[in-house]
Formats: structure tokens, sequence, C-alpha cells
């Protein structure tokens, strides 16, 4: 059976992605580069700041986005499948960053999952 293996990322809207982002860098010491990526002890997590006007999250009402980081993204989306989950049709590659897939929780809140690369 897959499991989720940890947080994958956080995502927040905002009217001023870069002075979120510097409050979180300058405030909490958050090391994070221009992907959002900051390597923590146990593993990979995305702190990312998007527009206020994202569609990313899926749902304009939706302020932020949770995303986990699974081993295999297919076998993780196999399995959602087999549960009848409320998937996302595309997947989506970012070359050296990883795959990603979404899936939306019986609330309606957008999921991601990130293999990373």
């Amino acid at each position: 059976m897959e499991r989720v293996l940890g947080i994958g990322g956080y995502f927040l809207r905002t009217s001023d992605p870069a002075a979120l982002t510097a409050w979180y860098r300058d405030c909490l010491g958050l090391d994070i580069d221009e992907h959002g990526l900051w390597q923590q002890e146990a593993g990979p997590t995305v702190m990312a700041m998007f527009e206020a006007d994202t569609d990313y999250f899926g749902s304009p009402a939706q302020q932020s986005m949770l995303s986990f980081r699974v081993r295999d993204l297919d076998a993780m989306l196999d399995q959602l499948r087999s549960q009848n989950a409320d998937l996302a049709p595309e997947t989506q590659d970012m070359e050296g960053v990883g795959r990603f897939g979404w899936v939306a929780d019986p609330a309606g809140n957008r999921i991601e999952l990130w293999q990373p690369a």
C-alpha cells in the first residue's frame, strides 16, 4: 500500500508574495530557494507564495493547499482511483523538481501529491 511520506509543501495566497516570502525567510529563518524548496532534516518541503488570484489551488475560496510527498506518484494515483477519489485528470512534470498530481478531499479541498525528482 502506498503511503504519504510527509508534507511536500504548503502554499499560501497573498497580494505580495515577495514580501511574505521575505518574512518567512527573515523572521523564521527558512532558507528557501527561487522554487520554494526548503531542505529539512526529514526531507524536502516547498514553501511557495502565489498571487492572490492564482487558480493553482482549484477553488478561488481555498486559501492554501497541502502538498504531500509520495514515493511513487503513479501507484498513489492508482490507489486513489481504486477508491473513486476525485482526481485531477492531468499530472505535471517539472524538470529538476519532480512530478505532481492532485486530488480533492471529500470536503473539496485540493491536495497536491509530489514525487520529488
